[in-house]
């Protein structure tokens, strides 16, 4: 994806330009700049990387709506873990508990997996999720 980068940072000179892997941000004030940037970066991705965006996934939106990126919903002043994101956590750790009780994983797998989800917690604004997430694990361990 380096060619990318180098196409929009050299030729297209786009200012607010994320991308981590795969999954990548345009910020603008303009909605026509975000439509024409979008075009050709369709345009770039076909004819020099033989890649299509997936037409489910690009949206263009007002950013005080939120911006679904990694996981994350990112809004001006905070950001909040994606609920699809939050509803596998805990089913992932219920899992992970059930395997513990029944002897198919370690306790040490258990602490990986929780800490694992606590890190992705202390990226955004969530120090009641994570409170919530610490007791679930103890009360399925304990039930």
């Amino acid at each position: 994806m380096d060619p990318l980068d180098q196409y929009v940072k050299h030729f297209l000179k786009a200012k607010y330009y994320i991308r981590y892997a795969d999954d990548f941000v345009f910020m603008s004030n303009s909605q026509e700049y975000l439509q024409n940037i979008l075009a050709q970066i369709e345009c770039f991705l076909k004819e020099e990387l033989k890649l299509t965006l997936h037409p489910n996934k690009v949206e263009i939106c007002n950013y005080y709506l939120g911006i679904d990126f990694l996981g994350y919903v990112i809004f001006p002043k905070f950001i909040l873990p994606r609920t699809k994101t939050k509803k596998r956590m805990f089913r992932k750790l219920a899992v992970k508990v059930n395997q513990v009780k029944e002897g198919r994983a370690s306790p040490e797998a258990l602490d990986q997996t929780l800490q694992s989800y606590l890190g992705f917690l202390s990226h955004c604004s969530s120090y009641k999720l994570s409170q919530e997430v610490k007791n679930q694990v103890l009360f399925l361990l304990s039930a």
